[in-house]
Formats: C-alpha cells, sequence, structure tokens
C-alpha cells in the first residue's frame, strides 16, 4: 500500500515512456509519437459486448438504426475527449481524481463498482473469444472459456515490451477485424444508397427503441473513462500552455481515427446483419453463434471463417485493456500496486467463474443472455464514470485556461442525462415485469435496495463536488521546488554482494567498491543451487559446493589483498530467501544484486530474484543492470 500523501503516477511503470518533445521526434515522427492511446481505447467500442446488438439491429430493421450507432460514436468521441483532457492537462487519471474529490466511503463504493463494471467487460470478452475458439475448431464451449485463461501471459509479454509495442499489437488486432469485415461487406454486396438512408433518424417502434437503447449502452463504456485518462500519460510533453494545447489537438485526432474505426466495425457488423437476415426474411438473429451458422449457406465458406477470427480478434483486444483499466482503478482508488500477473489472473478468474457456472449448469444455449447481461451491467456503471468527469474537466481551479467551455458542458450534461436516463428506463422495465410475475420477497428487497443505494450514490455523484469541502489536489504545470534540508551523506559500514561466479562479478563487485570505499566491510554472498542442497540444505558437502566455497574464498583472498574488509559466505537453495536472509545476519546495511533482464516467459522459468529480495529487506538495495 502506498502512503497516501506521496507522490504517485498513473502506470508509473510506462508513465511518459514515450518521448514526444525529443530532437529525434520531428515533423511526422512527433505527430505519430502521439497516437497510440485511443486505438487502446477503442478496442471497447468493438468487443463481442456490442455484436449482439449489432447483430440483432441489423436483423430486424436492416440498415435503420446505423444513426444511432453514429450518435452514440459521437457521444463517444466527446466523452473520451474530456477523459484524455483531465489525463493531460491535470496529469490526473479519472480513478486518482475521483479519490481526492470524494469522501473516503463514496470512493469505497465507487472503486466496487468499477471494479465490477471491468469483470462484466472481461466476462464479454471471455464469452466472444471462447465462442470465437469454438466456431473455428469445434472445441466445446467450456473448453474455450478455460483456454482463455493462458491470455494472462500475453498480457505479461507486451507490459514487459514496452507501451509502444502493447499498441502495435493492439493495432494489428483492429487491423485483423477491420480487413475480416470489409471483405465481408464486399462479399454481401449491400445497397449503398440504402444504408446511405439509415443515417436519418428514425425509431418504427418500441422494439427498435429498446435495441437502439442497448446499442448506445453496449457502446460507451465506463472503463475507457478512467483508461484513455491513464493511457495519454504514458507521453511525454512540455508541460507549457503551448505543448499542453498540441497535446490535446493531437489526442483529439487521435481518438477521432480510432473511434471512426469502431464505427466502421460495428456498422458493418449491422450492415452485414441487414443484407444476409433481413433482407431474407431471418429477422430472428440476435445470437453470434446462429449468425455465423447462416453465413455460410448464403455468403460461402470463407464468411464464417472471417466472422470467428475477427471475433477472437476482438476479444483478445479488449481483454489486455481491461485489464490496464483494472490496474488504474486499484492504484487510483486504493494506492494499491500488486504484480501485474497477479492482476491479470484475479480479473480473469473473477470473470471466468460465473461463465463456467452458466455453462455448467444451463448449458450453451443460454449463453448470449449472459452477454446480455454484461451489458446491463456496464450500462448502470456509465454515470458514475461520466458525471465526475465532467465536473473535474469543468473546474477552473484545478484545469486552469484548458477548463471545458459551457456550451460543451451543456452537451456532456446533456449526453449524460440520456444515457443515464435510457439506462433507468431499462433497469426499470425488467425490474416491473419481475415484479409483476414473482412472489419472491426477498428478491424484491434486494432489487429496491440496490435501487435506493444507485440512485443515492448518482446524486452524490452529482451534487458532493459542487458542495464538499475536500481541497482539490493542485494543479501539476509548474510544480514548485521544495527546499532541501542540510544534506547528511549516508555512509554505509557493511556491504553485501550477491554474485553468480560469472563474468558479471567484476562489475557487481566494483560497484559495491565505489559506495563503500576502503572503509567499508564487504560480504560476498553466494547461494548454491544444486540438486543436493534441494534435499539436505546447508548439509550437503558435494562437488559443486566445494567448488563454490574455492571461487568465493579465491574472491575473499584477493580483495584483502588489495586492502578491503571482507567475508564470503554460503547460502543454499531459495536464492531469494537465502540471499536476504544472510545479509540481514551481516547486519549489511546495503546490497548491491545483479540483474540479467529477463522478461515474459524466462521470468517464470528462471525466477525474479531481484524483486523477492527488495521486499523482503528494509536497506538500500542497489541492482546493476549486467
Amino acid at each position: 500500500m502506498m502512503p497516501d500523501k506521496a507522490p504517485y503516477e498513473s502506470l508509473s511503470e510506462v508513465h511518459q515512456s514515450v518521448d514526444t518533445t525529443g530532437a529525434v521526434n520531428k515533423g511526422w515522427r512527433r505527430v505519430l509519437a502521439f497516437f497510440g492511446p485511443a486505438y487502446l481505447v477503442s478496442v471497447g467500442y468493438m468487443d463481442p459486448g456490442n455484436w449482439a446488438t449489432d447483430l440483432a439491429g441489423g436483423s430486424q430493421f436492416g440498415y435503420t438504426l446505423i444513426w444511432v450507432l453514429l450518435m452514440s460514436n459521437l457521444m463517444a468521441l466527446l466523452l473520451q475527449s474530456l477523459s484524455a483532457r483531465l489525463g493531460i492537462v491535470r496529469g490526473r487519471d479519472l480513478a486518482q481524481a475521483n479519490r481526492e474529490t470524494y469522501p473516503k466511503h463514496i470512493n469505497y463504493a465507487l472503486y466496487g463498482l468499477a471494479e465490477i463494471a471491468i469483470a462484466a467487460t472481461d466476462l464479454a470478452e471471455i464469452l466472444g473469444m471462447a465462442i470465437g475458439i469454438q466456431l473455428l475448431s469445434g472445441l466445446p464451449l467450456i473448453w474455450g472459456v478455460l483456454i482463455t485463461v493462458l491470455d494472462t501471459f500475453v498480457f505479461l509479454l507486451l507490459q514487459r515490451l514496452g507501451m509502444r509495442k502493447m499498441e502495435a499489437f493492439i493495432i494489428t488486432l483492429i487491423a485483423i477485424i477491420g480487413v475480416s469485415f470489409l471483405i465481408e461487406i464486399l462479399l454481401a454486396k449491400p445497397d449503398l444508397g440504402q444504408v446511405v438512408k439509415g443515417f436519418v433518424p428514425h425509431i418504427p417502434n418500441d422494439t427498435a427503441l429498446y435495441i437502439a437503447i442497448g446499442i448506445i449502452g453496449a457502446t460507451v463504456m465506463p472503463h475507457n473513462l478512467y483508461l484513455h485518462s491513464a493511457l495519454v500519460q504514458t507521453r511525454k510533453i512540455k508541460r507549457d500552455n503551448k505543448g499542453i494545447k498540441r497535446a490535446l489537438k493531437m489526442n483529439f485526432i487521435d481518438s477521432a481515427i480510432a473511434l471512426n474505426l469502431a464505427f466502421f466495425v460495428n456498422a458493418a457488423i449491422l450492415v452485414l446483419a441487414g443484407k444476409v437476415f433481413f433482407e431474407s426474411g431471418r429477422t430472428d438473429v440476435g445470437e453470434i453463434k446462429t449468425a455465423h451458422e447462416l453465413l455460410k449457406p448464403m455468403l460461402g465458406s470463407v464468411a464464417p471463417v472471417l466472422f470467428a477470427v475477427a471475433l477472437i480478434a476482438a476479444g483478445q483486444s479488449s481483454t489486455i485493456t481491461g485489464t490496464l483499466a483494472g490496474q488504474i482503478v486499484m492504484e487510483g482508488y486504493l494506492r494499491l500496486r500488486i504484480a501485474p500477473w497477479m492482476r491479470r489472473l484475479l480479473t480473469r478468474l473473477i470473470a471466468v467463474i460465473p461463465a463456467v457456472v452458466v455453462i455448467l449448469i444451463n448449458g450453451e444455449e443460454n449463453i448470449d443472455s449472459l452477454l446480455i447481461l454484461s451489458q446491463v451491467i456496464l450500462s448502470l456503471q456509465l454515470g458514475f464514470a461520466i458525471i465526475p468527469l465532467i465536473h473535474f474537466t469543468s473546474d477552473k481551479k484545478t484545469m486552469g485556461l484548458f477548463a471545458i467551455k459551457p456550451l460543451t458542458i451543456g452537451v456532456a450534461s446533456l449526453i449524460t442525462a440520456i444515457l443515464v436516463y435510457l439506462n433507468i428506463r431499462m433497469v426499470y422495465e425488467q425490474a416491473s415485469g419481475y415484479f409483476q410475475h414473482s412472489e419472491n420477497l426477498i428478491w424484491k428487497g434486494v432489487i429496491l435496495l440496490a435501487g435506493l443505494f444507485y440512485i443515492t450514490l448518482l446524486l452524490i455523484a452529482i451534487f458532493y463536488p459542487l458542495i464538499g469541502k475536500k481541497k482539490p489536489a493542485p494543479l501539476r504545470m509548474h510544480p514548485q521546488a521544495v527546499p532541501l534540508p542540510e544534506l547528511e551523506i549516508p555512509a554505509y559500514r557493511t556491504i553485501a554482494i550477491a554474485l553468480d561466479f560469472s563474468e558479471h562479478d567484476y562489475k557487481l563487485i566494483t560497484h559495491a567498491l565505489g559506495q563503500g570505499k576502503e572503509k567499508a566491510r564487504y560480504v560476498l554472498i553466494h547461494v548454491v543451487e544444486s540438486a543436493a542442497t534441494r534435499i539436505i540444505g546447508r548439509e550437503a558437502d558435494d562437488l559443486e559446493t566445494r567448488k563454490d566455497e574455492e571461487h568465493l574464498q579465491n574472491y575473499v583472498l584477493q580483495l584483502q589483498a588489495k586492502g578491503f574488509s571482507t567475508t564470503g559466505v554460503l547460502g543454499f537453495n531459495d536464492r531469494a530467501k537465502e540471499i536476504s536472509r544472510l545479509v540481514t545476519a551481516h547486519n549489511s546495511d546495503m546490497l548491491v544484486i545483479g540483474a540479467h533482464g529477463h522478461s515474459g516467459l524466462k521470468d517464470l522459468i528462471y525466477g525474479q530474484t531481484v524483486d523477492a529480495v527488495r521486499h523482503e529487506l528494509k536497506i538500500p538495495v542497489l541492482v546493476v543492470s549486467l
């Protein structure tokens, strides 16, 4: 847990890792340096959760509801721009800004809702990928769900490769989705004149209204607002007015391009359903599997393969960004950082468990209802992300010259009111139907309490920033230099050095000598990991142990001959635990240790000694890159 008043950064491991100010980045290179965050955000607008509503809209009403997709895309562009503005100007993500504004217990509630939204998002992505795997391979759906757990390793690898590599991977998946549907559209050959007519606002009946609500609710997702406000901070920009204006402009262009690509994908699904299903009289197609089965007889054998490939790509790309959003939410609200693999695994398991339970109990036939449920849960969380975002970006005390104008505030507030109303109406209609047909008083009571909690929290989110007394965080554009107290340079008396008897030992020893000079005492540590030590530990007297003892004493004698006070000690079996134990036992006040730069699967094979040791010790640890 990080101390509450400590300075902290969103996604600290990649914070300002992409430099847009350097001399290398000129012309188009500088422009391209800004591009990337919005593409990671855009995958949330084309994830498997959107497919069901697009298929239902196209199969039942042809091209009539394309204008709803366009309207929801414009809403998303405005809201994502506000999210990016918060991150660029204030240097805060949405979770951090909420923590600094709302009371502790309200923040816990907001955090819980955000985590539920992320789990719901991951649920939709799991089901989408699992269905795609099943459609391509014929595996049972439950096996597809379990296979999706393995993408934890994909995320770990991408995170270690850096932000630009992760963005490139996501953009590649988006390209796969886009090309797949472009080919599908070319095969379907829709009437472009009729497609254009679909951009004229028109709601044929109540069923169309319900689907339109579903399309809007599935398009704008709350976790994307947390995500975007953090991702823009991966860019290092000039913190003057000109630099911030440029960053805002470039991020708006980035968002416009990325979200238009997402609009193309959603529109392509709807148009494909309109052409293939609606025009042939199949207006009952609202499930992904049904759509896949009908594509082959109507468009040929290539179409269903492309459909399944695009579905897997959509699920995989969305799951990566969902994990990043989870990290942002946890660190921002709780100031809690856990290992990325643990965060990924927890997020995935929270989503996998309900999917597995539903499949085991009800079979594969009702899986689309679980997809719809995930979208309903998402839509209910939306207001708790948008309302604070409008408050923060319109606050002149913290945003300065970059606070949004009254017109933008009005439009954003209107969009929020529409979305919240549509979501409340959808839930109210569902609850009313349940109350009419059920006599279960317990569940009725639960629904009423949940509704009361929802409305109360919504009102607090709206009005607390206007009347709350919590002091807002200062604007981070021009931080003041803090006067330094009288400096006391530490003198290290005992320095431990972790050696592995390789060509790297020379580098480690020289770095240690540079810290302590002739005045310090040096403790050379090596951990024996032979087969015998794994069984009998320090009692082992095998060849490897004797040779390691000889090497160690050789180093000790050489350093003593040069005038350095030196001791050598062997540890046995567990590297991290033994290094920590021996450092403590010899009262060392500094440890020098090497880092080999393993990444991805190598960490799982060779271990992560540096991190484990660093967390065990309370003394300075000098990590030397080898």
